[in-house]
């Protein structure tokens, strides 16, 4: 059973059609890249997925377990982001907001599962830092760790690499695959890096002019790869 399932979906923005007709599965453990050309709607696509754009057509709908709320998100940072005044404990702890409801407080486990995985992240050591004092690099590693707060399922990951130093994109494709190899997580990534995308995943959705959907070695089969890295390099 599929954790993710898109039937027949068209998105719109501000009443245009960006996409339309698109239909994929994402199961349990998968490592699916979103890559495409500039413009595309990838970016609309996560966002539909994650239930903050509802300008669409067609079905989508969530299963095996997985509920709406239990994705991870990891957004494309912004500046304001990237200054914002707060510790790193106190970001990754926010991860749990999602669990809270009304409660105003975190409970020990909370505390205790952001400890877990600011420790995971290897960002445990600067949990009483300023957040904007951070590098790039471990600015990510501490919103995945905020992420995995809010889930062990599934995770969006918006272009995490973007601005970062070839070795520090390394280290985090490592890190994501490793989370999605040894920790079962699935694992959804907007990329313009087709290189590393048919390095690391098991499935590709490529969204632009042509549409494909299909495992990483027919995606390299296909032609659709062939025009597009062709036109990359």
């Amino acid at each position: 059973m599929a954790q993710i399932a898109c039937q027949n979906l068209t998105l719109k923005y501000d009443g245009k059609v960006i996409l339309e007709d698109l239909n994929f599965t994402v199961r349990a453990g998968d490592y699916l890249c979103i890559v495409g050309e500039n413009g595309s709607g990838k970016s609309t696509l996560m966002k539909t997925l994650l239930g903050l754009h509802a300008e669409y057509e067609g079905k989508l709908e969530t299963g095996d377990g997985l509920l709406a709320s239990e994705i991870g998100y990891l957004p494309q940072q912004t500046i304001v982001q990237r200054d914002f005044p707060a510790s790193v404990r106190e970001i990754v702890l926010s991860g749990c907001q999602g669990r809270c409801g009304f409660r105003p407080f975190y409970t020990k486990e909370e505390k205790n599962l952001a400890k877990r995985n600011m420790e995971r992240m290897g960002v445990l050591e600067f949990e009483r830092r300023c957040y904007r004092e951070l590098s790039g690099g471990q600015m990510q590693r501490v919103l995945l760790a905020r992420a995995l707060c809010a889930t062990q399922k599934a995770l969006l990951l918006d272009e995490p690499v973007s601005g970062l130093d070839p070795k520090v994109t390394v280290e985090m494709y490592q890190l994501i695959a490793r989370l999605n190899r040894e920790d079962g997580i699935t694992i959804l990534m907007v990329s313009h890096d087709i290189a590393a995308a048919v390095k690391y995943a098991s499935h590709i959705l490529h969204i632009g002019e042509t549409v494909f959907f299909g495992t990483k070695q027919e995606y390299l089969a296909s032609g659709v790869y062939r025009k597009f890295y062709e036109a990359e390099v």
